[in-house]
């Protein structure tokens, strides 16, 4: 058993969260993840609340244990969605892509912890400063959008940064990754690429196969050009829109390319057309099993190698 900051902070099992995967990680899959022992967690996306309450009301109907939300900031429905939490009496919120700043004094009187996703000291010294419970410090090796560090990198700086707990995230995708995030410092991991695989999780059976059967070179990041870079598997649509990129399209042109190509691939399966969205860890993705299995797994892997640590000392 690994107890640490996280688990206690949370009231979870495990120090493992399920990364919120817009328009994968619903209700279903975070209640499984929850009764699992870590923390499942919903993302919102750019989806409006509506949609949001239906799949937080789903996880409430399956599990009772905490789980949380995820909240893209540069989504058009932001503002709906950081009231929606404090209504629905969400347990945990994490952000991403932007700076929750202006949600976060409604967000702490609610008694909602707090844990916004950070890839920089600067932002990590804001969020301490302004009352967050935690900090997710993801590096550009995860899936969707990400940034310049790698988690290797990012994690002690941002654990020497703050004094709040760590969760590291990005290239995490066994024990041994979990157990190399708790010597940088981190205090919990965050996964997203491996519980794409989970039996709950509700992808098109095309996303599933091409996740299943990744090779150690199957991603790469586009979008840099707009200020949003996104790692997804190299597929039709991603060296195409690589080729656009890079050749010239307008601005606008870009960003409507791009537009629905998520929900092409997670609803539709939509091979040639979908943005596939997935960590440089897709390679060792390579099993189904139930997001309980998973969270399991990954801490029982990691027990051994933290215990066995002191043999390399004299």
């Amino acid at each position: 058993m690994i107890e640490s900051a996280i688990t206690k902070l949370l009231g979870i099992t495990y120090p493992v969260f399920q990364g919120g995967m817009a328009w994968i990680a619903d209700g279903r899959l975070a209640a499984a993840v929850s009764n699992g022992g870590g923390l499942g967690i919903i993302a919102a996306g750019n989806a409006p609340a509506d949609y949001v309450r239906g799949e937080i009301r789903t996880a409430k109907e399956l599990t009772d244990k905490p789980f949380g939300v995820n909240i893209m900031l540069m989504s058009p429905y932001a503002d709906d969605i950081a009231a929606l939490v404090v209504e629905e009496g969400v347990a945990v919120v994490t952000t991403g892509a932007g700076n929750p700043s202006k949600y976060m004094a409604a967000w702490k009187e609610a008694g909602i912890k707090v844990i916004p996703v950070v890839a920089s000291t600067a932002m990590a010294k804001l969020m301490t400063r302004l009352g967050a419970d935690a900090l997710i410090a993801e590096g550009g090796e995860s899936g969707g959008h990400v940034g310049e560090l790698t988690t290797i990198v990012l994690v002690p700086q941002i654990c020497d940064a703050t004094t709040l707990p760590v969760i590291a995230a990005g290239g995490i995708v066994d024990g041994r990754g979990v157990a190399a995030a708790f010597v940088m410092g981190a205090q919990g991991v965050q996964m997203g690429t491996r519980f794409l695989a989970a039996n709950e999780c509700t992808i098109s059976d095309t996303y599933r196969e091409k996740i299943l059967k990744a090779g150690d070179l199957c991603t790469m990041v586009t979008g840099k050009r707009l200020g949003h870079p996104v790692r997804s598997l190299r597929t039709p649509f991603a060296r195409e829109y690589a080729k656009h990129e890079f050749g010239g399209m307008p601005d606008d042109e870009l960003e409507a390319f791009a537009t629905g190509a998520l929900r092409k691939a997670v609803k539709d399966g939509d091979a040639e057309n979908g943005c596939f969205l997935a960590g440089q860890v897709a390679s060792r993705v390579n099993k189904m099993q139930s997001a309980a299995e998973i969270v399991r797994e990954v801490i029982e892997e990691a027990e051994p190698i933290l215990k066995g640590a002191s043999a390399w000392v004299k």
